[in-house]
């Protein structure tokens, strides 16, 4: 049985067991393996219009319209994924690359999506001197929580103006702070008896993904740094985590803006139960990629409780919200986006969970109003 190690697209990787195709080619271990899901989503809107990234609101939740129907990625999208191991020298090697895709789309005749490789990157090291990493791969700052949501093999947040073309959300925007995709050279700290290990990176900076009117950034010379110290013993981890970029920015009247964000949370399984907390703080965080509220100050709360109902059955309920502090341009009027998903997963076999969830997503506005998105999701994924 692999490990395999997958993130969706505007979110996410998932572990999961899965029989991929393992062959030998002279020193090199290779492994071909993948994803692929779908989820009939059912969601209706109501309330005020809320403006900035409102996701619970009808423009993005509903798509515009009071009620919408899609078959399409939940929070994963389709992957196909390769890699290669081998042990040279005194030192272990690998490289991935990782390519998905999207199911649903407006159109039965359009090229359905560009194909995203959203991972390609080797790694080398040892037990004595940890790992380095260079290519493009998933963050560091909110692994954990996305990584540990429950909603990550299924839907969470159903918005239809990200599923359609893509996938759902999960809790990102309304707990967390997506994971982000990046190229990066970073480096993971050998495992150690104490239970502590370190994980940094130097991230290529980026500029912020304007969807609202406001101040615009770019990037500038210096990268984007990410780290994190994490503790592991007997079923309990925790974890703090830092991320800081400086931006310029290309309105005038502006000044730069300099991202800074942390991270606090804490996970504990024991026998069928599972508890999951994470709390994240700073500024320019954003809701859907860094600083697309521009110079915003915000907090996510994110907590989640699982419980192996039987031997193929897990059921688990969810709650995220992400707050900004203050009504600044960039929010669009944006108070708060939350999410409560409670979620039944069943293992019909090894390869294949079919999943059940129903939520609410809710989005208020500092000015009073509220929109509020009602969706339910089923389907289901596989793992090869």
């Amino acid at each position: 049985m692999k490990k395999i190690f997958v993130l969706g697209a505007l979110a996410a990787a998932a572990t999961q067991s899965a029989q991929a195709v393992d062959f030998k080619a002279g020193d090199w271990n290779l492994s071909l393996g993948g994803i692929v899901n779908a989820y009939y989503t059912q969601v209706s809107c109501s309330g005020d219009a809320v403006g900035g990234l409102a996701l619970g609101g009808k423009a993005l939740g509903c798509g515009g319209e009071n009620g919408r129907t899609t078959i399409g990625n939940g929070l994963l999208p389709n992957g196909l994924v390769t890699s290669a191991s081998s042990r040279q020298g005194d030192y272990d090697v690998k490289a991935l690359i990782g390519i998905y895709s999207a199911t649903a789309t407006d159109s039965a005749i359009a090229q359905n999506n560009v194909v995203d490789v959203r991972q390609a990157y080797f790694t080398f090291g040892n037990a004595q001197m940890g790992t380095v990493k260079l290519g493009r791969d998933n963050g560091i700052f909110g692994a954990n929580a996305i990584f540990g949501d429950m909603t990550l093999i299924g839907a969470g947040a159903p918005v239809q103006a990200t599923q359609r073309g893509r996938v759902t959300l999960g809790h990102i925007g309304a707990g967390y702070s997506y994971v982000g995709y990046y190229g990066q050279i970073a480096y993971s700290s050998p495992k150690s008896s104490s239970g502590l290990s370190v994980d940094a990176a130097l991230v290529s900076p980026v500029a912020d993904t304007p969807i609202i009117a406001g101040p615009r950034y770019s990037t500038k010379s210096s990268p984007q740094v990410q780290a994190q110290l994490s503790y592991a013993a007997d079923g309990f981890k925790s974890w703090l985590g830092v991320k800081t970029q400086k931006f310029t920015t290309t309105t005038p009247g502006v000044g730069d803006l300099t991202m800074s964000g942390m991270e606090l949370g804490a996970s504990y399984s024991n026998g069928p139960a599972a508890l999951l907390a994470n709390f994240q703080a700073g500024k320019a965080l954003g809701i859907l990629s860094d600083a697309d509220q521009g110079d915003t100050k915000s907090k996510n709360f994110f907590v989640q409780g699982t419980y192996k109902a039987a031997d193929k059955l897990k059921l688990g309920l969810s709650y995220g919200i992400s707050k900004n502090d203050d009504n600044t341009a960039g929010t669009g009027g944006l108070k708060s986006n939350a999410n409560l998903t409670l979620g039944a997963y069943y293992n019909i076999t090894s390869a294949i969970t079919l999943i059940g969830e129903v939520g609410q997503t809710r989005s208020k506005a500092f000015a009073g109003g509220e929109g509020k998105l009602n969706g339910a999701s089923f389907g289901g994924i596989i793992f090869f």
